[in-house]
């Protein structure tokens, strides 16, 4: 049945429009994530300094375990495309159950070190006042991990049927859920009672629940994918898929957390030299951050079309579906550098109070880093769009060798030769980023362009 379809398939126009209805939605969703973060930030700002504090560490320290075991839902969504390819029903149904029980049991074997926050903080030489707040938080906010992750992985089963439009109407509703909550828990609004820390923390359990419910309930509507029959004798075990996601998914969470490890070992770097360049560099880094959500919306994409290309044994298909994906992230990064080259201080002058002691010392720092993020952008856009394409083609582990050598002894040694030695000072940090991100765009790429050589020969 796939196999007839070939020929009138892979046609330019068709590549790029299936890419854009897939990626569009997934970037959207991206930035509505990054929309809950910054809603709370702004809420619990309002509580002071302490709060503000508090609230930055909690979710560092959620999102690092959230990252390593969202690697584990990003394995789901090459097993479902390629099954999806294949027309494999049975296998999707494995995939996405074995990747459900995965993202369960990572998340009850996390639930000592969240029990246990406020002492790893203090161990780690935050104020006791902080890391009081912060594990009170998280207590809470703990048991949000389950259904987060359980979301990220149906998330492989509607992209893979081409529906990513629905992971964005759900995370706009949760957003919208959020704020509303937030602002009322926390603050104590609309006869709620303020709850402050805590308050931020039901409220981030509760739209993570949220998040899992309405994507549970949108899949048993859809009679195409209800007849997975996904909760059916959910407790039956399959130990080759779940052998699978184990396989696939740990080298994409450890890859994940040596690029968001890279960031905080830099803060610290920029720490040592000096408050002032570690609020620039902070500016910076949430610009880098906003622009990134586009290609990591596009490398999700690139994983589902370049999977489902290959289930199908369309070579063609994969190729294209590639070249598709980095075509549209290398033109909008293009645009995003140079407007981070063209107007830099603008760009900054958004995170800074105008009337701050403090303002224009951090902006004229903030300028030149910013028009190093937007170098930044391309290479970063490009080793995330090549991750995403390998684990199309169900690739994880020499990409995360690859990675993990770009980061680390390429990338952090780099950034602290140019800071310190060099003598650069914060802007060498910024050079390092971009030496270690753009030997993994080109690692990354060279190695897809390999695979898929070998492969079609």
């Amino acid at each position: 049945m796939h196999m007839a379809t070939h020929r009138e398939d892979n046609g330019w126009g068709r590549h790029f429009r299936a890419t854009l209805t897939l990626g569009v939605p997934l970037i959207g969703a991206q930035l509505a994530q990054l929309g809950i973060h910054t809603t709370d930030v702004v809420i619990l700002g309002r509580l002071g300094a302490a709060h503000l504090a508090a609230i930055v560490l909690s979710s560092q320290f959620f999102f690092t375990i959230f990252m390593l075991g969202s690697g584990f839902a990003n394995a789901v969504m090459p097993m479902v495309a390629q099954a999806y390819g294949r027309g494999d029903t049975v296998s999707v149904r494995r995939s996405v159950r074995m990747g459900m029980w995965v993202a369960l049991f990572y998340a009850a074997l996390m639930i000592p070190l969240f029990y246990n926050a406020e002492n790893i903080l203090l161990f780690a030489g935050q104020k006791p006042e902080v890391a009081a707040l912060a594990g009170s938080y998280l207590k809470i906010a703990q048991w949000g991990l389950g259904p987060a992750l359980l979301f990220m992985t149906l998330r492989g089963l509607v992209s893979a049927h081409g529906r990513a439009g629905i992971v964005l109407y759900v995370t706009i509703v949760i957003l919208s859920v959020n704020a509303f909550f937030a602002y009322a828990l926390v603050l104590g609004h609309f006869g709620f009672p303020a709850l402050g820390m805590e308050g931020a923390a039901i409220v981030s359990f509760g739209v993570n629940v949220l998040s899992f419910v309405l994507i549970t309930a949108y899949i048993q509507a859809q009679p195409d994918m209800r007849r997975y029959e996904l909760f059916v004798r959910f407790w039956r075990p399959d130990w080759g898929a779940l052998r699978e996601v184990v396989y696939l998914g740990l080298p994409i969470g450890l890859t994940m957390l040596a690029e968001v490890s890279l960031f905080t070992g830099a803060s610290l770097l920029m720490g040592n030299i000096g408050t002032l360049e570690l609020a620039a560099h902070g500016i910076a880094l949430q610009l880098a951050s906003v622009a990134f959500m586009v290609p990591l919306g596009l490398a999700q994409a690139g994983t589902v079309r370049v999977g489902v290309a290959h289930g199908r044994g369309d070579h063609l298909g994969v190729v294209r579906a590639a070249w598709a994906v980095l075509v549209i992230a290398a033109t909008i990064a293009v645009g995003g550098g140079l407007l981070f080259a063209l107007i830099p201080t603008k760009l900054a002058s958004i995170f800074l109070d105008k009337a701050g002691t403090d303002s224009a010392a951090v902006l004229a720092i903030a300028g030149p880093f910013v028009v190093v993020a937007g170098l930044f952008q391309l290479v970063d856009g490009l080793q995330a769009i090549a991750a995403g394409l390998l684990r199309g083609l169900k690739d994880t582990r020499i990409p995360m060798l690859l990675a993990l050598i770009s980061y680390w002894p390429v990338g952090f040694f780099a950034a602290w030769l140019f800071a310190f030695p060099v003598g650069l000072g914060g802007i060498g940090i910024w050079f390092g980023f971009l030496a270690g991100l753009s030997t993994a765009s080109i690692l990354l790429n060279l190695r897809f362009y390999r695979l898929v050589r070998q492969r079609g020969a």
